[in-house]
């Protein structure tokens, strides 16, 4: 090996260990225990929820007056105005804080038999994407859903990403999380809710299905779908009708429109 190339080799070799390092050293979200809420909509939604208990704020000059009319019932929070660079250490780099970081107490979520049974349910099969999480619980928010349910295990928690992707609507939809899927399932039947599977190989066109609330729509996984326990307790499997070469969506996307497919 000559020289040029021995030095390259030994900085590009010194550049991805420094990279390293500061992958280890880059703080993400610091929670103790409490909720990291970011970005405009998620902040404001919160501010304005009587049940969130605030811990404290930090914001920019500019995040602050567009976030004036919820502080107006909150003179007693701590706020601190701050750099943009401050929040980035907080949520991490890649984070779209808006410039602005409120830390809260959890919401306490409901037990299954705690919301109500007479409306829609929108329930999660592994569901592991915060993201997508998220963005489930906007179209929940949205159409009105009662509760999204999702397992205990391999599901994300309440984090700062899947609190910023459901922009706002974390504070309006419970989030029910069970120990074992097939017997919440089980419960809900027993209560009367039917149970309503999406699968792109289905007979069954989710928007020709002949059912009412109480009603169920239960997800798969990113991916896998949804495992074959949760398949057999569900009372119909439908599938969305798409027209084009790709049979399926993103879960996001595909609650969505069933929310949308159902309720019309």
């Amino acid at each position: 090996m000559n020289k040029f190339k021995q030095s390259d080799h030994k900085r590009k070799n010194r550049d991805r260990s420094q990279d390293r390092d500061r992958s280890k050293s880059r703080p993400g979200p610091v929670r103790d225990g409490n909720d990291v809420i970011f970005g405009v909509h998620s902040v404001t939604e919160a501010l304005n929820n009587p049940r969130r208990e605030l811990v404290s704020l930090k914001c920019t000059v500019n995040a602050q007056d567009r976030l004036a009319p919820a502080l107006t019932s909150h003179d007693d929070l701590e706020t601190e105005i701050v750099h943009r660079s401050q929040l980035d250490r907080i949520t991490g780099p890649d984070a779209v804080h808006q410039g602005v970081v409120l830390i809260a107490k959890p919401l306490e979520q409901p037990e299954l038999d705690e919301i109500p049974h007479d409306g829609t349910i929108v329930i999660l099969d592994q569901v592991t994407d915060p993201h997508n999480v998220g963005a489930i619980m906007r179209s929940c928010a949205a159409f009105a859903v009662t509760a999204l349910v999702a397992t205990a295990r391999h599901s994300p928690d309440s984090s700062a990403v899947m609190v910023k992707s459901a922009s706002g609507a974390a504070e309006h939809v419970p989030f029910v999380r069970v120990t074992n899927l097939a017997r919440a399932m089980a419960q809900l039947r027993d209560a009367g809710v039917t149970l309503i599977g999406l699968d792109s190989e289905a007979p069954e066109d989710i928007a020709s299905l002949d059912v009412t609330p109480p009603y169920a729509i239960v997800l798969g996984a990113e991916g896998k779908g949804m495992r074959r326990l949760t398949r057999d307790n569900c009372d119909h499997l439908a599938r969305l009708d798409l027209p084009g070469e790709i049979r399926s969506l993103n879960v996001s996307n595909a609650a969505a429109l069933c929310l949308y497919a159902l309720k019309r």
